[in-house]
Protein backbone atom coordinates (compact mmCIF):
# COMPACT_ATOMS: atom_id res chain seq x y z
CA UNK A 1 0.00 0.00 0.00
CA UNK A 2 1.61 3.28 -0.88
CA UNK A 3 -0.03 7.12 0.06
CA UNK A 4 0.54 9.76 -2.50
CA UNK A 5 0.10 13.55 -1.69
CA UNK A 6 -2.14 15.61 -4.15
CA UNK A 7 -3.44 19.15 -4.50
CA UNK A 8 -5.88 21.09 -5.93
CA UNK A 9 -4.87 23.62 -8.21
CA UNK A 10 -7.72 25.21 -8.93
CA UNK A 11 -11.67 25.46 -8.28
CA UNK A 12 -11.05 23.91 -4.39
CA UNK A 13 -14.10 25.16 -3.16
CA UNK A 14 -16.08 23.25 -5.02
CA UNK A 15 -14.25 20.38 -3.69
CA UNK A 16 -16.67 20.14 -0.59
CA UNK A 17 -17.67 17.36 1.59
CA UNK A 18 -20.67 15.25 -0.11
CA UNK A 19 -20.03 15.30 -3.46
CA UNK A 20 -19.82 11.93 -5.03
CA UNK A 21 -17.89 10.76 -8.40
CA UNK A 22 -19.01 8.78 -11.18
CA UNK A 23 -16.53 6.66 -13.20
CA UNK A 24 -17.29 5.89 -16.91
CA UNK A 25 -14.71 3.98 -18.81
CA UNK A 26 -12.00 5.15 -16.40
CA UNK A 27 -13.18 8.72 -16.81
CA UNK A 28 -14.12 10.28 -13.50
CA UNK A 29 -16.67 13.04 -13.49
CA UNK A 30 -17.58 14.83 -10.55
CA UNK A 31 -21.00 15.05 -8.88
CA UNK A 32 -22.87 17.07 -5.80
CA UNK A 33 -20.78 20.85 -5.08
CA UNK A 34 -21.97 22.16 -2.13
CA UNK A 35 -24.49 25.29 -3.99
CA UNK A 36 -26.19 25.94 -6.86
CA UNK A 37 -24.61 25.20 -10.06
CA UNK A 38 -23.32 28.35 -11.94
CA UNK A 39 -23.33 29.68 -15.88
CA UNK A 40 -20.50 28.07 -16.58
CA UNK A 41 -21.63 24.34 -15.78
CA UNK A 42 -25.34 24.63 -15.48
CA UNK A 43 -25.35 20.63 -15.44
CA UNK A 44 -23.03 20.83 -11.72
CA UNK A 45 -21.24 17.62 -13.63
CA UNK A 46 -17.65 17.83 -14.20
CA UNK A 47 -15.09 16.10 -15.81
CA UNK A 48 -11.86 15.91 -13.28
CA UNK A 49 -8.32 15.45 -14.78
CA UNK A 50 -5.73 14.64 -12.32
CA UNK A 51 -2.42 15.09 -13.92
CA UNK A 52 1.48 15.56 -12.17
CA UNK A 53 -0.76 15.21 -8.73
CA UNK A 54 -2.62 18.39 -9.91
CA UNK A 55 -6.16 18.43 -10.47
CA UNK A 56 -8.28 20.25 -12.51
CA UNK A 57 -12.23 20.30 -13.78
CA UNK A 58 -13.52 20.75 -17.09
CA UNK A 59 -17.73 20.98 -17.00
CA UNK A 60 -19.91 18.38 -18.75
CA UNK A 61 -23.29 18.78 -20.60
CA UNK A 62 -26.57 17.07 -20.60
CA UNK A 63 -28.21 15.66 -23.81
CA UNK A 64 -31.91 17.65 -24.51
CA UNK A 65 -33.94 15.49 -23.30
CA UNK A 66 -32.63 14.98 -20.10
CA UNK A 67 -34.27 15.80 -17.21
CA UNK A 68 -33.02 18.20 -14.57
CA UNK A 69 -30.73 17.01 -11.86
CA UNK A 70 -30.12 19.14 -8.67
CA UNK A 71 -26.53 19.04 -6.99
CA UNK A 72 -27.63 16.27 -4.42
CA UNK A 73 -25.30 15.51 -1.60
CA UNK A 74 -24.58 12.52 0.17
CA UNK A 75 -26.46 10.25 -2.10
CA UNK A 76 -26.23 6.76 -2.65
CA UNK A 77 -25.14 5.55 -6.08
CA UNK A 78 -24.01 2.24 -7.69
CA UNK A 79 -23.80 1.35 -11.22
CA UNK A 80 -26.41 -1.03 -13.25
CA UNK A 81 -26.01 -2.84 -15.82
CA UNK A 82 -28.19 -5.05 -18.08
CA UNK A 83 -27.07 -8.01 -16.86
CA UNK A 84 -24.13 -9.57 -14.31
CA UNK A 85 -21.77 -9.47 -17.30
CA UNK A 86 -22.82 -6.90 -19.54
CA UNK A 87 -20.19 -4.11 -20.46
CA UNK A 88 -22.54 -1.41 -20.67
CA UNK A 89 -23.65 0.59 -17.47
CA UNK A 90 -25.59 3.10 -15.96
CA UNK A 91 -25.22 5.09 -12.73
CA UNK A 92 -28.24 4.78 -10.37
CA UNK A 93 -28.78 8.16 -8.26
CA UNK A 94 -30.95 8.21 -5.20
CA UNK A 95 -31.99 10.46 -2.35
CA UNK A 96 -29.20 13.19 -1.06
CA UNK A 97 -29.35 16.62 0.25
CA UNK A 98 -30.09 19.84 -1.84
CA UNK A 99 -28.42 22.87 -1.37
CA UNK A 100 -31.28 24.09 0.30
CA UNK A 101 -31.06 21.16 2.77
CA UNK A 102 -34.25 19.38 1.75
CA UNK A 103 -34.50 15.73 1.26
CA UNK A 104 -34.51 13.95 -2.30
CA UNK A 105 -36.64 10.41 -2.80
CA UNK A 106 -35.83 10.65 -6.45
CA UNK A 107 -34.06 8.27 -8.52
CA UNK A 108 -31.83 9.49 -11.37
CA UNK A 109 -30.14 7.52 -13.88
CA UNK A 110 -27.42 8.57 -16.08
CA UNK A 111 -25.50 7.50 -18.80
CA UNK A 112 -23.04 8.52 -21.13
CA UNK A 113 -24.19 9.67 -24.42
CA UNK A 114 -20.83 10.85 -26.21
CA UNK A 115 -17.32 11.75 -25.18
CA UNK A 116 -14.65 13.52 -26.61
CA UNK A 117 -11.19 15.38 -26.14
CA UNK A 118 -13.75 18.73 -26.23
CA UNK A 119 -17.09 17.62 -24.53
CA UNK A 120 -18.53 15.15 -22.77
CA UNK A 121 -22.46 14.46 -22.92
CA UNK A 122 -24.51 12.82 -20.61
CA UNK A 123 -27.92 11.77 -20.31
CA UNK A 124 -29.71 12.09 -16.98
CA UNK A 125 -33.47 10.77 -16.66
CA UNK A 126 -35.50 10.57 -13.57
CA UNK A 127 -37.16 7.28 -12.86
CA UNK A 128 -41.14 7.27 -11.55
CA UNK A 129 -41.33 4.78 -8.47
CA UNK A 130 -44.51 3.19 -7.28
CA UNK A 131 -45.65 1.27 -4.23
CA UNK A 132 -43.72 1.43 -1.42
CA UNK A 133 -41.53 3.99 -2.35
CA UNK A 134 -38.31 4.66 0.33
CA UNK A 135 -38.85 7.97 1.41
CA UNK A 136 -36.42 10.84 1.19
CA UNK A 137 -33.04 10.06 2.84
CA UNK A 138 -29.14 10.34 3.21
CA UNK A 139 -26.75 8.34 4.35
CA UNK A 140 -28.01 5.30 2.74
CA UNK A 141 -26.31 2.49 0.08
CA UNK A 142 -28.39 1.49 -2.35
CA UNK A 143 -27.00 -2.04 -4.53
CA UNK A 144 -27.93 -4.10 -7.46
CA UNK A 145 -28.47 -7.91 -7.25
CA UNK A 146 -28.67 -10.81 -9.79
CA UNK A 147 -30.79 -13.51 -9.33
CA UNK A 148 -32.21 -15.84 -12.26
CA UNK A 149 -31.49 -13.71 -14.88
CA UNK A 150 -32.88 -11.10 -13.03
CA UNK A 151 -31.62 -7.91 -11.78
CA UNK A 152 -33.32 -5.59 -8.86
CA UNK A 153 -32.02 -2.86 -6.78
CA UNK A 154 -31.55 -3.03 -2.91
CA UNK A 155 -31.98 0.73 -0.72
CA UNK A 156 -30.96 0.63 2.52
CA UNK A 157 -30.62 2.47 6.11
CA UNK A 158 -29.84 6.48 6.07
CA UNK A 159 -31.45 9.06 7.99
CA UNK A 160 -34.12 11.29 7.26
CA UNK A 161 -35.75 14.60 9.04
CA UNK A 162 -37.90 14.25 11.81
CA UNK A 163 -41.40 13.62 10.85
CA UNK A 164 -43.58 16.54 10.39
CA UNK A 165 -46.15 15.64 13.08
CA UNK A 166 -43.15 15.33 15.70
CA UNK A 167 -41.26 18.68 14.85
CA UNK A 168 -40.86 20.97 17.52
CA UNK A 169 -39.19 24.92 17.40
CA UNK A 170 -36.09 23.96 18.94
CA UNK A 171 -35.49 20.82 16.98
CA UNK A 172 -36.50 21.54 13.83
CA UNK A 173 -34.16 20.12 11.32
CA UNK A 174 -33.59 17.51 13.52
CA UNK A 175 -32.55 13.99 11.87
CA UNK A 176 -33.52 10.28 13.14
CA UNK A 177 -32.28 6.92 11.84
CA UNK A 178 -34.35 5.79 9.49
CA UNK A 179 -36.54 2.38 10.28
CA UNK A 180 -33.97 -0.69 9.11
CA UNK A 181 -36.56 -1.90 6.36
CA UNK A 182 -35.08 -3.14 2.99
CA UNK A 183 -36.68 -1.90 -0.42
CA UNK A 184 -36.09 -3.99 -3.49
CA UNK A 185 -36.56 -1.59 -6.40
CA UNK A 186 -37.29 -3.00 -10.14
CA UNK A 187 -36.36 -0.52 -12.70
CA UNK A 188 -38.05 -2.19 -15.56
CA UNK A 189 -41.40 -1.46 -14.32
CA UNK A 190 -41.03 0.88 -11.62
CA UNK A 191 -42.35 -1.24 -8.57
CA UNK A 192 -41.42 -0.70 -4.98
CA UNK A 193 -42.05 -3.54 -2.14
CA UNK A 194 -40.12 -2.87 1.49
CA UNK A 195 -39.61 -6.11 3.62
CA UNK A 196 -39.34 -6.03 7.64
CA UNK A 197 -36.77 -8.35 8.51
CA UNK A 198 -36.87 -9.39 12.32
CA UNK A 199 -33.12 -9.75 12.22
CA UNK A 200 -33.04 -5.71 11.23
CA UNK A 201 -33.81 -3.95 14.55
CA UNK A 202 -31.77 -0.55 14.60
CA UNK A 203 -31.21 1.93 11.92
CA UNK A 204 -28.14 2.53 10.59
CA UNK A 205 -26.26 4.84 8.36
CA UNK A 206 -22.65 5.16 7.49
CA UNK A 207 -22.49 1.70 6.88
CA UNK A 208 -20.55 -0.01 3.86
CA UNK A 209 -22.70 -2.89 1.65
CA UNK A 210 -20.83 -4.62 -0.56
CA UNK A 211 -22.69 -7.34 -3.15
CA UNK A 212 -21.79 -10.04 -5.36
CA UNK A 213 -24.21 -11.95 -7.00
CA UNK A 214 -27.68 -12.29 -5.29
CA UNK A 215 -25.72 -11.60 -2.05
CA UNK A 216 -25.19 -8.25 -0.17
CA UNK A 217 -23.13 -7.68 3.08
CA UNK A 218 -23.66 -4.98 5.09
CA UNK A 219 -20.80 -4.52 7.82
CA UNK A 220 -20.75 -1.30 10.17
CA UNK A 221 -22.64 1.86 10.46
CA UNK A 222 -23.94 4.15 13.18
CA UNK A 223 -27.17 4.31 15.35
CA UNK A 224 -28.27 7.86 16.25
CA UNK A 225 -30.77 5.88 18.70
CA UNK A 226 -28.31 4.18 20.53
CA UNK A 227 -25.34 6.25 19.02
CA UNK A 228 -23.33 2.88 18.55
CA UNK A 229 -21.45 1.73 15.72
CA UNK A 230 -22.68 -2.16 15.29
CA UNK A 231 -20.49 -5.12 15.42
CA UNK A 232 -22.49 -7.09 13.46
CA UNK A 233 -21.71 -8.64 9.81
CA UNK A 234 -25.37 -8.87 8.04
CA UNK A 235 -26.03 -11.10 4.97
CA UNK A 236 -28.78 -10.43 3.32
CA UNK A 237 -30.21 -12.87 0.13
CA UNK A 238 -32.28 -11.83 -2.42
CA UNK A 239 -33.90 -14.97 -4.66
CA UNK A 240 -35.80 -13.29 -7.61
CA UNK A 241 -38.45 -16.45 -8.69
CA UNK A 242 -41.05 -15.89 -11.36
CA UNK A 243 -43.66 -14.95 -8.43
CA UNK A 244 -42.88 -12.81 -5.23
CA UNK A 245 -39.16 -12.02 -4.69
CA UNK A 246 -37.61 -13.32 -1.41
CA UNK A 247 -35.64 -11.63 0.86
CA UNK A 248 -33.71 -13.57 4.24
CA UNK A 249 -31.17 -12.14 6.84
CA UNK A 250 -28.53 -13.63 8.83
CA UNK A 251 -26.18 -12.24 11.40
CA UNK A 252 -22.66 -13.51 10.76
CA UNK A 253 -19.74 -13.64 13.25
CA UNK A 254 -16.48 -11.27 12.09
CA UNK A 255 -18.29 -7.64 12.33
CA UNK A 256 -16.27 -5.07 12.60
CA UNK A 257 -18.00 -1.83 15.13
CA UNK A 258 -16.53 1.09 12.24
CA UNK A 259 -18.88 3.87 10.67
CA UNK A 260 -17.69 5.91 8.01
CA UNK A 261 -15.47 3.53 6.70
CA UNK A 262 -14.23 2.95 2.62
CA UNK A 263 -14.23 -0.27 0.50
CA UNK A 264 -12.06 -0.29 -2.48
CA UNK A 265 -12.10 -3.63 -4.75
CA UNK A 266 -8.53 -4.78 -5.47
CA UNK A 267 -9.54 -8.20 -7.18
CA UNK A 268 -12.91 -10.12 -8.43
CA UNK A 269 -13.49 -11.72 -4.72
CA UNK A 270 -11.12 -9.12 -2.87
CA UNK A 271 -11.64 -5.93 -0.99
CA UNK A 272 -9.76 -3.29 1.46
CA UNK A 273 -11.35 -1.69 4.15
CA UNK A 274 -9.21 1.43 5.31
CA UNK A 275 -10.69 4.43 7.08
CA UNK A 276 -13.30 4.94 9.29
CA UNK A 277 -13.81 6.07 13.06
CA UNK A 278 -14.24 3.10 15.83
CA UNK A 279 -15.58 5.83 18.62
CA UNK A 280 -16.62 9.50 18.27
CA UNK A 281 -12.93 10.43 19.54
CA UNK A 282 -10.74 7.69 17.55
CA UNK A 283 -10.22 7.22 13.68
CA UNK A 284 -9.39 3.87 12.75
CA UNK A 285 -6.07 3.90 11.60
CA UNK A 286 -6.30 -0.10 10.64
CA UNK A 287 -6.90 -1.69 6.84
CA UNK A 288 -8.89 -5.22 6.70
CA UNK A 289 -9.13 -7.49 3.64
CA UNK A 290 -12.47 -8.81 2.61
CA UNK A 291 -12.65 -12.23 0.31
CA UNK A 292 -16.41 -12.43 -0.68
CA UNK A 293 -16.98 -16.24 -2.32
CA UNK A 294 -19.79 -18.31 -3.12
CA UNK A 295 -21.62 -18.36 0.24
CA UNK A 296 -19.08 -16.75 2.54
CA UNK A 297 -17.16 -13.59 3.46
CA UNK A 298 -13.69 -13.25 5.03
CA UNK A 299 -12.14 -10.82 6.67
CA UNK A 300 -8.82 -10.05 8.35
CA UNK A 301 -6.39 -7.73 9.10
CA UNK A 302 -4.00 -6.29 6.75
CA UNK A 303 -0.77 -4.58 6.82
CA UNK A 304 -1.61 -0.70 7.34
CA UNK A 305 0.17 2.42 5.23
CA UNK A 306 2.88 4.13 6.81
CA UNK A 307 0.39 7.49 7.93
CA UNK A 308 1.77 10.68 8.06
CA UNK A 309 2.15 12.70 10.94
CA UNK A 310 -0.63 15.30 9.41
CA UNK A 311 -3.08 12.19 8.92
CA UNK A 312 -2.41 10.78 12.54
CA UNK A 313 -2.98 13.85 14.79
CA UNK A 314 -5.61 15.31 12.46
CA UNK A 315 -9.17 15.13 14.35
CA UNK A 316 -11.23 13.89 11.35
CA UNK A 317 -10.53 12.38 7.83
CA UNK A 318 -13.12 11.86 4.77
CA UNK A 319 -12.35 10.20 1.99
CA UNK A 320 -14.31 7.30 -1.07
CA UNK A 321 -13.14 4.85 -3.12
CA UNK A 322 -11.72 5.74 -6.35
CA UNK A 323 -12.07 2.76 -8.07
CA UNK A 324 -9.66 -0.26 -8.77
CA UNK A 325 -8.04 -0.50 -5.92
CA UNK A 326 -7.42 3.41 -5.04
CA UNK A 327 -8.69 5.07 -2.40
CA UNK A 328 -8.70 9.32 -2.30
CA UNK A 329 -8.72 10.55 1.69
CA UNK A 330 -8.50 14.48 3.18
CA UNK A 331 -7.81 15.95 6.02
CA UNK A 332 -8.19 19.58 7.10
CA UNK A 333 -6.14 22.23 6.17
CA UNK A 334 -3.85 23.88 8.63
CA UNK A 335 -5.47 27.00 10.57
CA UNK A 336 -2.24 28.98 8.95
CA UNK A 337 -4.17 28.48 5.11
CA UNK A 338 -5.06 31.55 3.18
CA UNK A 339 -7.95 29.52 2.50
CA UNK A 340 -10.29 28.57 5.00
CA UNK A 341 -11.61 25.48 3.47
CA UNK A 342 -8.77 24.41 2.00
CA UNK A 343 -8.13 20.87 2.33
CA UNK A 344 -5.30 17.96 2.01
CA UNK A 345 -5.54 15.32 -0.36
CA UNK A 346 -3.94 12.16 -0.55
CA UNK A 347 -4.29 9.52 -2.77
CA UNK A 348 -3.62 5.45 -1.38
CA UNK A 349 -3.11 2.61 -3.83
CA UNK A 350 -3.75 -0.45 -2.00
CA UNK A 351 -2.81 -2.70 -5.28
CA UNK A 352 0.97 -3.49 -6.12
CA UNK A 353 2.40 -1.80 -8.87
CA UNK A 354 2.58 -5.26 -10.88
CA UNK A 355 -1.62 -5.49 -9.85
CA UNK A 356 -2.56 -2.27 -11.00
CA UNK A 357 -3.85 -3.15 -14.16
CA UNK A 358 -7.13 -2.73 -16.26
CA UNK A 359 -9.92 -5.25 -14.99
CA UNK A 360 -13.46 -5.97 -15.19
CA UNK A 361 -14.84 -5.17 -12.18
CA UNK A 362 -17.98 -7.29 -11.41
CA UNK A 363 -19.61 -6.58 -7.70
CA UNK A 364 -20.91 -3.80 -6.57
CA UNK A 365 -19.62 -1.65 -3.72
CA UNK A 366 -21.43 0.89 -1.79
CA UNK A 367 -19.57 2.95 1.31
CA UNK A 368 -21.92 5.61 2.86
CA UNK A 369 -19.35 8.12 4.71
CA UNK A 370 -20.35 10.57 7.44
CA UNK A 371 -22.47 13.42 6.38
CA UNK A 372 -23.25 16.25 9.02
CA UNK A 373 -21.56 19.57 9.04
CA UNK A 374 -18.65 20.55 11.44
CA UNK A 375 -19.98 22.87 13.97
CA UNK A 376 -23.58 20.79 15.11
CA UNK A 377 -21.95 17.32 14.99
CA UNK A 378 -19.80 15.83 16.89
CA UNK A 379 -15.69 16.02 15.32
CA UNK A 380 -15.56 12.66 14.04
CA UNK A 381 -18.65 10.78 13.07
CA UNK A 382 -20.90 13.18 11.65
CA UNK A 383 -17.75 15.01 9.74
CA UNK A 384 -18.86 15.93 6.22
CA UNK A 385 -16.93 13.20 3.82
CA UNK A 386 -15.86 13.01 0.23
CA UNK A 387 -17.85 10.62 -2.12
CA UNK A 388 -15.31 9.24 -4.65
CA UNK A 389 -15.67 6.32 -7.12
CA UNK A 390 -13.16 6.74 -9.72
CA UNK A 391 -9.27 5.79 -10.26
CA UNK A 392 -7.14 8.83 -10.24
CA UNK A 393 -5.20 8.60 -13.75
CA UNK A 394 -4.26 11.27 -16.01
CA UNK A 395 -6.79 12.23 -18.79
CA UNK A 396 -6.67 13.99 -22.08
CA UNK A 397 -8.08 17.13 -21.57
CA UNK A 398 -7.41 21.07 -23.10
CA UNK A 399 -6.02 22.90 -20.42
CA UNK A 400 -7.70 26.12 -21.97
CA UNK A 401 -11.18 24.73 -21.19
CA UNK A 402 -10.93 23.67 -17.72
CA UNK A 403 -13.61 25.35 -15.65
CA UNK A 404 -12.60 28.65 -13.83
CA UNK A 405 -15.13 29.52 -10.93
CA UNK A 406 -13.21 32.97 -10.48
CA UNK A 407 -14.46 34.09 -14.00
CA UNK A 408 -17.86 34.76 -13.15
CA UNK A 409 -20.16 35.90 -10.25
CA UNK A 410 -21.22 33.74 -7.38
CA UNK A 411 -24.92 33.30 -8.30
CA UNK A 412 -25.77 30.96 -5.00
CA UNK A 413 -27.50 33.53 -3.35
CA UNK A 414 -28.84 34.83 -6.38
CA UNK A 415 -31.94 32.84 -4.51
CA UNK A 416 -34.07 31.21 -7.75
CA UNK A 417 -35.04 28.67 -5.22
CA UNK A 418 -36.37 30.95 -3.16
CA UNK A 419 -40.33 31.52 -1.62
CA UNK A 420 -40.78 34.15 -2.97
CA UNK A 421 -44.46 34.59 -1.47
CA UNK A 422 -47.35 32.79 0.06
CA UNK A 423 -48.44 31.20 -3.00
CA UNK A 424 -45.10 30.15 -4.03
CA UNK A 425 -45.33 26.55 -6.42
CA UNK A 426 -41.19 26.08 -7.23
CA UNK A 427 -39.68 23.77 -5.77
CA UNK A 428 -36.39 22.80 -7.43
CA UNK A 429 -37.22 18.85 -7.43
CA UNK A 430 -40.20 19.15 -9.00
CA UNK A 431 -39.62 22.15 -11.30
CA UNK A 432 -39.83 21.84 -14.79
CA UNK A 433 -39.50 24.98 -17.80
CA UNK A 434 -43.03 27.41 -17.74
CA UNK A 435 -41.92 30.00 -20.34
CA UNK A 436 -40.33 28.97 -23.77
CA UNK A 437 -37.27 30.88 -22.30
CA UNK A 438 -36.37 29.21 -19.23
CA UNK A 439 -34.00 26.72 -19.51
CA UNK A 440 -32.39 25.28 -15.90
CA UNK A 441 -33.74 28.23 -14.06
CA UNK A 442 -37.45 29.85 -13.35
CA UNK A 443 -38.13 33.31 -14.33
CA UNK A 444 -38.11 36.03 -12.24
CA UNK A 445 -39.05 39.55 -11.94
CA UNK A 446 -38.25 42.13 -9.37
CA UNK A 447 -41.20 43.96 -7.02
CA UNK A 448 -40.26 47.38 -6.62
CA UNK A 449 -41.80 47.78 -3.39
CA UNK A 450 -39.87 49.02 -0.81
CA UNK A 451 -36.11 48.37 -1.45
CA UNK A 452 -37.34 45.66 -3.76
CA UNK A 453 -37.41 42.01 -3.83
CA UNK A 454 -37.57 39.27 -6.63
CA UNK A 455 -40.73 37.06 -7.03
CA UNK A 456 -41.31 33.97 -9.70
CA UNK A 457 -43.10 35.27 -12.60
CA UNK A 458 -44.99 31.36 -12.34
CA UNK A 459 -45.86 32.13 -9.14
CA UNK A 460 -47.22 35.79 -10.36
CA UNK A 461 -49.72 34.33 -13.01
CA UNK A 462 -47.83 35.99 -15.50
CA UNK A 463 -48.14 35.21 -19.04
CA UNK A 464 -45.72 34.97 -21.85
CA UNK A 465 -46.30 37.46 -23.43
CA UNK A 466 -46.86 40.07 -20.26
CA UNK A 467 -43.71 38.96 -19.08
CA UNK A 468 -41.68 39.75 -22.16
CA UNK A 469 -43.84 43.10 -22.52
CA UNK A 470 -42.51 43.95 -19.04
CA UNK A 471 -38.75 42.96 -19.51
CA UNK A 472 -38.58 45.16 -22.36
CA UNK A 473 -40.93 48.20 -21.19
CA UNK A 474 -39.14 50.70 -18.45
CA UNK A 475 -41.89 50.64 -16.01
CA UNK A 476 -42.11 49.55 -12.04
CA UNK A 477 -43.82 46.28 -11.42
CA UNK A 478 -45.04 44.99 -7.84
CA UNK A 479 -45.83 41.56 -7.19
CA UNK A 480 -49.31 40.74 -6.08
CA UNK A 481 -49.10 41.15 -2.67
CA UNK A 482 -47.49 44.63 -2.65
CA UNK A 483 -50.07 45.78 -5.70
CA UNK A 484 -53.23 46.54 -3.37
CA UNK A 485 -50.69 48.50 -0.68
CA UNK A 486 -48.76 50.08 -3.60
CA UNK A 487 -52.14 51.43 -5.16
CA UNK A 488 -53.27 52.48 -1.04
CA UNK A 489 -49.86 54.79 -0.60
CA UNK A 490 -49.00 56.35 -4.03
CA UNK A 491 -50.27 60.07 -3.89
CA UNK A 492 -52.88 60.85 -5.70
CA UNK A 493 -51.51 62.55 -9.30
CA UNK A 494 -52.07 66.44 -9.25
CA UNK A 495 -55.08 67.13 -11.96
CA UNK A 496 -54.36 70.07 -13.56
CA UNK A 497 -57.78 72.37 -13.55
CA UNK A 498 -59.25 72.89 -17.06
CA UNK A 499 -58.97 76.41 -18.32
CA UNK A 500 -62.44 77.62 -19.31
CA UNK A 501 -62.99 80.16 -21.87
CA UNK A 502 -65.12 83.58 -20.27
CA UNK A 503 -68.35 83.96 -21.69
CA UNK A 504 -68.60 87.11 -24.27
CA UNK A 505 -71.05 89.39 -22.38
CA UNK A 506 -74.23 89.68 -24.48
CA UNK A 507 -74.89 93.22 -26.52
CA UNK A 508 -77.82 94.95 -25.62
CA UNK A 509 -81.05 94.83 -27.38
CA UNK A 510 -81.95 97.55 -30.00
CA UNK A 511 -85.28 99.05 -31.30
CA UNK A 512 -85.51 100.57 -33.94
CA UNK A 513 -88.58 102.40 -34.62
CA UNK A 514 -90.18 102.42 -37.78
CA UNK A 515 -92.41 105.42 -38.58
CA UNK A 516 -94.42 106.01 -41.80
CA UNK A 517 -93.41 109.03 -43.17
CA UNK A 518 -95.30 111.87 -44.35
CA UNK A 519 -96.97 113.22 -47.60
CA UNK A 520 -95.01 116.20 -47.39
CA UNK A 521 -91.49 114.58 -46.71
CA UNK A 522 -92.29 111.62 -49.59
CA UNK A 523 -93.07 114.46 -52.12
CA UNK A 524 -89.87 115.72 -51.31
CA UNK A 525 -87.57 112.27 -51.57
CA UNK A 526 -89.41 111.77 -54.69
CA UNK A 527 -88.02 115.03 -56.44
CA UNK A 528 -84.65 115.47 -55.00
Amino acid sequence: MSLQMISAVSNSSLLQPGFSLLNFDGHVFFFGQKGWPKRSCPTGVFLLDIKQNELKMKPAFFSKDSCYLPPLRYPALCTLRGNAGSDEYQYIIHGGKTPNNDLSDKVYIMSLVSKNSKKTTFQCVEKDLGGDVPEARYGHTINVVHSRGKSMSVVFGGRSYTPLAQRTTEKWNSVVDCLPSVFLIDFEFGCCTSYILPELQDGLSFHVSVARNDTIYILGGHSLQNNTRSPSLYKLKVDLPLGSPAVTCSILPGGISVSSAIVTQTGDTEFVLVGGYQSDSQKRLVCNTIVLEDNKIEIVERASPDWTPDIKHCRMWFGCDMGKGSVLLGIPGANKQLISDANYFYILRCKGAEEDKEEELTAQICSQTSTEDPGDSTPFEDSEEFCFSAEANSFDVDDTDTYNEDDEEDESETGYWITCSASCNIDINTWVPFYSTELNKPAMILCSSGTGHWVHAQCMDLSESMLLRLSEANVKYFCNEHVDLNKGLQTPKKVVPLKKQPMKPLRKKTTMKLTMPTKKSFLRRLFE
